[in-house]
Parts: C-alpha cells; structure tokens; sequence
C-alpha cells in the first residue's frame, strides 16, 4: 500500500494526514502524539476513528496541523485520519459516519460588530 493523503478542518484548524501501513506510530509535525496534545483527553480524540476500527497496531500516521488551539487541532486531526480510514476501505464509512467522525462541524467565532462591545452583547441602554 502506498501512502494515502486526506485532509480535516475545524474551526480554523486544518489537518493533513499521511497514512501508511507500520507499527501504529502517530506522529504530528515532526513530534510524537505524546509530546504534542499532552493532555490525555486530546489523544483520546485523535484515537477514536483508530480504537472504532480496531487497527490501532496496523498503520502509522503523519501529520501536519496548522491553524487552531489544541481542541479544535485535535478535532481536525479525528476528521483526517477518519476520512483516509474511508479512503484505504470504502467499508468502514458506515461506522466511522454513524459516530460522526466524517461531520464537519462548521461553528466558528462570530466576529465583533462595530459600535458593540462583541459578537452579540450591547453597550448598556441609558434613556436618560
């Protein structure tokens, strides 16, 4: 098996993965899963699409995330490895889908509207 490319987004996060067949190492801009999302939750999400299709011990994984804080890196990260999952094998999208690991969840920051203090909240009405 060559190597298999896709891409996952959140937020402004986006991740691109390289799958190919090895040990189960995962490796993240050049630096072990471990030492980049320290936090054991963080790894537990980049795991789920692995742990669902049982192929922990099957492929290495590499790579490269820009963009985004930790939590929406780590959920592009799930979106990627999920849909090179459906790349290598058309048959593992039904469990991977109904898990929603292939959703986009497209909710981002509202931007500040000018003349208020944020997205939403107004300055204080004062009538006299």
């Amino acid at each position: 098996m060559e190597t298999v490319n896709a891409t996952g987004r959140r937020k402004t996060a986006v991740a691109r993965v390289f799958l190919r067949e090895g040990s189960g190492k995962i490796t993240i801009n050049k630096k072990d899963i471990d030492v980049y999302f320290p936090l054991k939750q963080l790894q537990y999400i980049v795991r789920q699409p692995i742990e669902a299709l049982g192929v922990a011990e099957k492929y290495d994984i590499t790579a490269n995330i820009d963009g985004g804080g930790f939590k929406g890196q780590a959920e592009a990260l799930r979106m990627a490895i999920s849909r090179a999952f459906v790349e290598v094998n058309a048959e593992d999208k039904p469990a991977l889908k109904a898990k929603g690991f292939l959703t986009r969840d497209s909710r981002k920051v509202e931007r500040k509207k000018p003349g208020q203090p944020g997205a939403r909240k107004k300055f204080q009405f004062s009538k006299r």
